[in-house]
């Protein structure tokens, strides 16, 4: 860094003494005034248009300025002083005055003569410097790393900021340890793994928990994205990862963060269309560094990726990648540890409670309920509030779940009534229908792209679906078109996407997870995580007509079968249809206890903060386990 400003500050202080000394002389030419032949100023001398004159006299020559009667200023020169002028000047009345001529110093003179060559001279060598990599931020850079560097003085992240991957963090404590000890697992012959990929969902802190690894031992850590790397000339980026593992080494023990590894590490030679050339050499340049010829000891590579099935497979072998850690998203328990590790940084109010917030937030990654904390302050501060309370958190689930409402939205009124029995038509059969979570909350406020929002909220965290939750599903998504039919005697297009996640449930009931007796425990479908172009290009089929007339069979009785079911419970059940739609047109927002009203035959009992004068609907939500979009278009 020194000697790059050192070079930058040396390069300008030699343009500004030319610039200088090229303006000095253009000022001092402009001052002389218009040039006269020595005839012509005689004439102006004898002619009495001559007012006074100066005479400079140096070696060889003399430089005689004048000022006219009109007060131009003129000049001439000479070889030697004409002692005739003298009394040319004395018979017309001229003053003058003779001294001698101020002769440029050495430096002067080489300025300008050498000033022009001495600043093409310093120019070229600075744009060369850029070009091999002097200037490190400079346009011509290409090859220096772009990997930005956090010592142990500014890296402040520990475990301690690190939760809900409890498991995550006891695979990596053994990183920290090599890192503060490499001698202690050295002196028994063990080697370290010289790779990490982290690897988990988008949202999950693999980032954070990387950083806290370096943060534990308090080693460098440098922080780089997959894309850094590529770009549109070929060699540039092996160039960078070569002075990466430089600087890395200059200061190991370290730790090298990879961000996105996918981007340069994507299998060689798949796709259609050829490779990419400057991809490939990058990951072929990683690969040597990792572990080529050199041994980098005390150098840890750990990447991240929420694609680990396009890497190629050279980067995953022993001796690179030797360890995968699955940073998944957080059960119940890490949801709330991380909820009091963001509600830190925020005033809380006294009814907040983190492990309420943790049971309503199912399938939320880190990222996810940091978002949620930030949403819930910013809802206070619209309120003027002093402290975040557990109603603003409440309202931030809704807005991250369904979108903000958009009570602005003028529906005409046989829309409205078409939405509240569809939304009904939901809550109603996810009721009666056994293994379902349970109705939540129903809405008829429009949220982002949905006229009306039916909320399940799960009981736990489940990692598995069995075959009658799975019909159950389905049966709920027909509701709402079943309710349509029913009471309002048309079909709408709010349903369509009930139907395609309904359709997509059943056909991976039969092609992909064997649940019909006809077809057995057989895989029908093909592996839909193609890479690079399109699935359709390289999507083949190892079905016969005949199979696939079966599956289509056995889809077609599975969805008959289950809309046949919820049309059973909503026929049966039209006093409760009814008086669930009443209770939604009138308040708009409906909760888990008046549905208990309704379901029972009571009249559902007002929301906690409604008044006659106001339509306004409960408070509450939690994120829905499914939730209904009626699209404003279809």
């Amino acid at each position: 860094m020194n000697n790059q400003w050192v070079s930058k500050i040396a390069v300008w202080l030699v343009i500004a003494l030319v610039l200088f000394t090229v303006f000095k002389q253009f000022d001092r030419a402009a001052v002389s005034g218009s040039q006269l032949s020595y005839s012509e100023f005689l004439e102006e001398v004898r002619s009495k248009r001559i007012k006074s004159v100066t005479i400079q006299e140096g070696p060889g020559s003399v430089e005689i300025s004048a000022k006219t009667t009109d007060d131009r200023n003129i000049r001439t020169t000479g070889t030697y002083l004409d002692r005739g002028l003298t009394g040319d000047l004395i018979a017309n009345g001229v003053k003058f005055d003779v001294r001698p001529r101020d002769e440029p110093s050495l430096l002067q003179s080489l300025l300008l003569s050498w000033g022009p060559m001495l600043l093409l001279i310093g120019v070229w060598i600075y744009f060369m410097r850029q070009m091999q990599g002097g200037g490190k931020g400079g346009a011509f850079s290409f090859g220096k790393s772009k990997a930005r560097m956090l010592d142990e003085a500014n890296n402040s992240t520990t475990f301690a900021d690190v939760a809900g991957c409890d498991e995550a963090k006891e695979e990596v404590k053994e990183l920290v340890d090599f890192l503060k000890d490499p001698q202690k697992f050295q002196k028994l012959g063990g080697r370290i793994p010289r790779g990490v990929l982290l690897v988990g969902p988008p949202g999950t802190g693999k980032t954070l928990l990387a950083k806290a690894i370096a943060g534990e031992a308090k080693v460098p850590f440098f922080s780089i994205s997959g894309s850094d790397f590529v770009e549109m000339f070929v060699g540039v980026g092996a160039a960078r990862v070569r002075d990466m593992f430089e600087q890395a080494k200059k200061s190991a023990p370290c730790i090298i963060f990879v961000d996105e590894i996918d981007a340069v590490g994507r299998h060689r030679g798949a796709g259609l269309g050829g490779g990419n050339d400057e991809r490939e050499q990058t990951l072929n340049q990683m690969l040597v560094e990792m572990d080529g010829f050199e041994t980098n000891l005390g150098v840890i590579v750990m990447a991240a990726t929420n694609r680990p099935d396009i890497l190629d497979p050279a980067l995953l072998r022993p001796g690179r990648f030797d360890r995968q850690v699955y940073v998944t998203l957080p059960d119940v328990r890490g949801r709330e540890q991380i909820l009091n590790v963001h509600m830190r940084k925020v005033p809380i109010g006294q009814d907040v409670k983190a492990d309420i917030l943790a049971r309503g937030t199912p399938g939320f990654s880190g990222a996810d309920l940091a978002n949620l904390v930030n949403e819930s302050a910013l809802f206070a501060a619209r309120r003027n509030a002093r402290v975040v309370e557990m109603i603003d958190f409440e309202r931030a689930k809704d807005k991250i779940m369904m979108g903000p409402e958009r009570k602005s939205m003028v529906m005409p009124e046989d829309e409205r009534r078409n939405t509240a029995y569809h939304e009904a038509g939901h809550a109603l059969v996810a009721r009666l229908m056994p293994k379902t979570d349970p109705v939540h909350k129903v809405t008829v406020i429009p949220r982002g792209r949905a006229l009306g929002v039916t909320m399940q909220l799960p009981e736990g965290d489940r990692y598995s679906m069995d075959k009658e939750r799975m019909l159950s599903t389905i049966s709920v998504l027909f509701g709402g078109r079943i309710a349509e039919e029913v009471f309002m005697n048309q079909m709408t297009t709010g349903a369509s996407n009930d139907f395609e996640r309904a359709t997509a449930i059943a056909r991976d009931m039969v092609t992909r997870y064997g649940m019909t007796d006809e077809l057995g425990p057989m895989v029908y479908a093909e592996n839909e995580g193609e890479v690079f172009l399109g699935r359709s290009v390289t999507k083949t089929t190892h079905m016969s007509e005949e199979t696939m007339r079966k599956v289509d069979q056995q889809i077609r009785k599975i969805i008959d079968e289950q809309y046949s079911i919820a049309r059973r419970h909503i026929e049966e059940h039209q006093d409760k249809m009814h008086a669930m739609a009443k209770a939604l047109l009138e308040w708009e927002t409906i909760d888990s206890e008046q549905i208990d009203d309704i379901m029972e035959g009571k009249p559902p009992r007002p929301p906690k903060d409604w008044t006659p004068s106001s339509s306004k609907g409960g408070n509450g939500p939690t994120p829905p386990a499914q939730a209904d979009g009626a699209p404003a278009a279809a």
